[in-house]
């Protein structure tokens, strides 16, 4: 799978020099505290939010066990209506499937709606290696393109920055993708949003071709569904000829009905809105109206994997709306370019592992970046227990690796007490005299245990065991 940022150290590592980055961390939490803040009015106001929650929870169950159905239902209906469908088994089959359909329209360069499987397979690099200028249109998105970035959140990529720095990300690299910044651009948020307007715009009108994900892909009409809240996303999906939608197979639903469900459930749990304002949907194509051509990219990588397992598939369910980064203590103060991946956050945590494996250092210790507060699964708008999936992830982990040298000294002495009394019963004895010598700050000085008690005290250990307590009150 692509989607690793190369270079990247594991999360500890990454994390350590990110929480040190004061401005970054002034950023980070002033964006999620407004949007986590409205977030909660917003599902306050609606009464049977739980009773929604559980529906949206059951709809993408009942679907990930019936997947092949649907998926060979929605082939089908996409067909009929005139598109073409493309199945990608991983990141190289998808680009090499998108590179091939953009070259044989002739064009060299292409406009793109805002798009998490796209950032998972390293659409934007893949094309360029081609020849083909990929454009984002996304306000977001852009300010991370034009800043040669890497987006750090799932719904507001360029939440790391603040308005002063995109003003100046504005002014000094705009010229280079087209239309420059105005001159005398101030920081202002309208100046910047009209800044980005006149850049794009050019760019929408000259398009010959777009590249788009899905929110949702409905089986039983072969229709897509992008929420979004600009109108860029309204500008791809309608103006170009040609359109190519990369989608993660886990984005199907059965029914028109079932997406009632989401309508209100995503815009929520993301913008904190009561209803999404652009919502375009689409079947194949149409004569005279929107693109000729329509081409839909399955996408798999890794997906498959995931799904067969019985506990980790949950991750499956993510509707992409962030409501777990918002929240999470981690991501607020580490940021989300510490993750090394496109999803980021607890969600990251547990479905980049999965999507990727843990073979990588990165991958490995995913599933650690996290203090199990239980916060990300009270906001989820489908109940993914993340926390669950942190744990079953953390001993896969621990399955596959040695671990310190110390560490399973330790393990196999206890495990050698637990399954001997009398050895167990030496050991208490043992630790209860040599209680005067612990240190009094409950720190232990040397060793790999030493880091251990950086963040935790030792417990205090009692002045006699249970048995010797027993033995004085029950005689």
């Amino acid at each position: 799978m692509s989607g690793v940022y190369l270079g990247m150290p594991p999360f500890p590592e990454a994390a350590r020099t990110a929480t040190k980055d004061e401005r970054l961390r002034a950023n980070l939490t002033r964006a999620t505290h407004t949007i986590r803040d409205k977030r909660a009015k917003a599902v306050s106001e609606i009464e049977d939010w739980a009773e929604l929650r559980e529906a949206g929870k059951a709809i993408k169950d009942h679907t990930l066990r019936h997947l092949d159905e649907y998926l060979l239902q929605l082939e089908a209906k996409v067909t009929e209506a005139g598109g073409q469908v493309h199945w990608a088994r991983d990141a190289a089959e998808a680009n090499r499937i998108v590179a091939d359909l953009v070259k044989a329209t002739g064009e060299s360069e292409v406009v793109k709606v805002k798009s998490m499987a796209t950032q998972e397979i390293g659409l934007n690099a893949a094309l360029a290696a081609e020849g083909i200028a990929a454009y984002e249109t996304d306000l977001a998105e852009l300010i991370v393109q034009l800043g040669d970035d890497l987006p750090s959140h799932i719904l507001v990529p360029a939440i790391h920055r603040n308005r002063t720095e995109i003003r100046e990300i504005f002014r000094a690299n705009m010229a280079r993708y087209g239309r420059p910044a105005p001159e005398g651009l101030t920081d202002a948020p309208a100046d910047l949003a009209e800044a980005a307007r006149l850049h794009l715009r050019e760019k929408f009108l000259r398009a010959k071709v777009a590249v788009s994900g899905a929110n949702f892909m409905i089986a039983e009409t072969g229709t897509l569904v992008v929420l979004e809240s600009e109108g860029n996303g309204r500008m791809c999906l309608t103006l170009p000829e040609t359109l190519i939608s990369v989608v993660g197979i886990e984005k199907i639903i059965p029914s028109f009905r079932d997406l009632e469900v989401f309508l209100q459930l995503l815009p929520r749990s993301s913008t904190a809105e009561r209803m999404n304002p652009y919502t375009t949907m689409w079947t194949g194509t149409a004569a005279g109206d929107g693109p000729r051509t329509f081409h839909l990219v399955l996408l798999d990588n890794g997906r498959t994997d995931t799904l067969a397992d019985t506990v980790g598939r949950q991750a499956l369910r993510c509707i992409r709306c962030s409501a777990c980064l918002n929240v999470c203590p981690v991501y607020e103060r580490a940021g989300g370019h510490a993750y090394g991946s496109a999803y980021p956050g607890p969600i990251g945590a547990i479905l980049s592992p999965q999507l990727r494996g843990t073979a990588s250092e990165i991958d490995a210790s995913l599933p650690y970046a996290s203090s199990l507060c239980g916060a990300c699964f009270e906001a989820c708008p489908v109940a993914i227990d993340i926390p669950e999936v942190l744990v079953h992830l953390r001993a896969r982990v621990a399955d596959t690796e040695p671990g310190h040298r110390a560490e399973r000294a330790a393990m196999q002495a206890a495990t050698y007490a637990m399954t001997h009394p009398a050895a167990y019963r030496a050991a208490e004895t043992a630790a209860i005299k040599a209680r005067r010598l612990l240190p009094t700050d409950r720190k232990l000085p040397l060793g790999p245990a030493k880091a251990w008690t950086e963040t935790r005290d030792l417990p205090e250990l009692p002045k006699q065991t249970f048995r010797q307590w027993w033995k004085e009150t029950h005689r």
